[in-house]
């Protein structure tokens, strides 16, 4: 098998993509990652809102990530669902993008993705309503998480996401949020 790194780093420098991090994710490795993108970021002249928007995404998403791999640990697919993991963080005309995705099981699919809608439909102010409510622990209808909404609160567009069904138990499912 050939290992053409320049032709990985050719794709990723043509997609804006700054930084990538991929396979099984355990604690430790996300505060190694965290601090690798928040050293690198701050070597960047950027805004540090900026910083610490990008930085506490990547933290949330891969947070969420080894999450959904732990609950998954008697599961058939465990294994193919804690090494899917990639996270990416990279820059386009509108702005820093951080990508995740990982294989969800099919079964999961619809919940994460009611989740993530209502975020889409909500401006601003609701956002921000919601998460407070989260926060008082309030009995809120919507079923997202605090860490889901609170991405949502610091992106400059709505968030975005992609499914890619790989079989009849497993898709690969990509979340996009940009800063």
């Amino acid at each position: 098998m050939k290992h053409d790194l320049l032709s990985v780093q050719n794709m990723m420098r043509d997609n804006g993509i700054l930084i990538s991090f991929a396979g099984r994710l355990s604690q430790n490795l996300i505060e190694e990652y965290g601090a690798a993108v928040k050293s690198y970021l701050e070597t960047e002249e950027r805004p540090q809102n900026e910083v610490y928007h990008i930085f506490s995404i990547f933290i949330e998403q891969t947070q969420n990530i080894k999450n959904y791999c732990s609950t998954k640990e008697n599961s058939r697919f465990c294994d193919t669902i804690a090494h899917s993991s990639i996270v990416t963080i990279g820059k386009t005309d509108s702005g820093h993008f951080i990508c995740s995705g990982n294989v969800v099981e099919q079964a999961d699919l619809e919940a994460l993705t009611v989740q993530i809608d209502a975020l889409i439909a909500m401006d601003k102010p609701a956002l921000k309503q919601l998460y407070k409510e989260k926060l008082r622990g309030s009995n809120s209808t919507d079923s997202a998480g605090l860490g889901l909404i609170d991405i949502a609160r610091k992106t400059r567009e709505p968030l975005a996401y992609s499914i890619s069904e790989l079989d009849a138990n497993l898709s690969f499912f990509t979340l996009r949020a940009i800063v």
